[in-house]
């Protein structure tokens, strides 16, 4: 995977963006504090998504949605199991980016924090 500098500095630019707009519409103001709620949020969902993505890469629901798909096909032939794809070979977005711009999006949310306390 070729780390790519320029689109995630744009990717990180545009989530700040996102996070000032949503502190301005909910909070009707931008403050530190509306700051850090609301990128308390946006960090939590792209690590759990991250997360869940890494999951299930690892092949983990792999035998359940095999399952699902065998049971519930309504075929009057019903494929092999092990002709079924796992839901691993079916979902190939990478995990590492979203993980990466949750990071920065929580250190940036700690600095805001240190600097909410100091």
């Amino acid at each position: 995977m070729k780390f790519n500098l320029k689109k995630n500095l744009i990717i990180i630019s545009i989530t700040q963006l996102v996070i000032v707009m949503i502190s301005f519409i909910s909070h009707h103001n931008i403050t530190l504090n509306s700051y850090i709620d609301i990128s308390f949020f946006v960090t939590a969902g792209y690590i759990l998504l991250s997360l869940l993505l890494f999951t299930i890469h690892s092949g983990f629901y792999d035998v359940m949605s095999k399952s699902f798909n065998h049971v519930l096909s309504r075929r009057e032939e019903k494929r092999r199991f092990e002709d079924i794809p796992g839901l691993s070979e079916l979902i190939t977005i990478n995990e590492k980016p979203l993980f990466l711009h949750g990071l920065i999006t929580g250190l940036l949310m700690a600095a805001a924090l240190i600097a909410y306390y100091v």
